[in-house]
């Protein structure tokens, strides 16, 4: 499975992006997809992640109540809404996938290319 995320860009502080995860080559209905990013100098973290059905979502602490992810398994698509960035949040995001709910938030079999979020203070 490809995956292609989007929606990066430039953002002031308190304000909101969403990001898209469009998968093609086979379809996503199947596995759990997630979020990660990495800051400059830092390394790949977790972000988010939601099972295949959309009834199970995990997300990092310092993530929850401003992220939220979701899916649009017609669309082969996965979405992260990120609300009240700041600016500790930019970071380039990649999303994944994986069949499994758990390995998605550690270790995915596939990986997306990123796109970058700029928060500006």
């Amino acid at each position: 499975v490809q995956l292609q995320a989007s929606g990066g860009g430039l953002v002031q502080a308190g304000g909101s992006l969403r990001l898209s995860c469009a998968a093609s080559g086979r379809t996503i209905s199947s596995s759990a997809m997630g979020w990660f990013r990495q800051a400059p100098g830092k390394e790949r973290g977790f972000v988010a992640a939601i099972s295949w059905s959309g009834d199970s979502t995990v997300y990092a602490n310092s993530m929850k109540g401003r992220f939220t992810v979701s899916r649009d398994n017609a669309k082969n698509t996965v979405y992260l809404q990120m609300n009240s960035l700041k600016p500790e949040d930019t970071a380039i995001y990649y999303c994944a996938a994986d069949t499994s709910f758990h390995l998605v938030t550690t270790t995915p079999d596939y990986w997306g290319q990123g796109t970058l979020v700029t928060v500006s203070s």
